[in-house]
């Protein structure tokens, strides 16, 4: 797991998705790059989503048994 948070790869997405909507002719030597930078930061944004709602529906479940 990558030590950036959560919060640090989601800006990223929204920095990437601003540039690319503002810019009125997108520089292909800058889009690569920037897709490749966008998927990682989605990958690990998603990731990190799945990891809290796994904890969260076990400790529903743990508290659901308990009542």
């Amino acid at each position: 797991m990558s030590s950036e948070s959560f919060k640090e790869n989601y800006q990223k997405l929204q920095e990437i998705a601003q540039t690319l909507s503002q810019s009125q002719e997108v520089d292909i030597d800058e889009l690569v790059p920037m897709v490749d930078e966008a998927t990682r930061a989605y990958q690990l944004c998603k990731q990190r989503i799945e990891a809290v709602e796994a904890a969260l529906n076990k400790r529903l479940e743990k508290d659901e048994e308990e009542i």
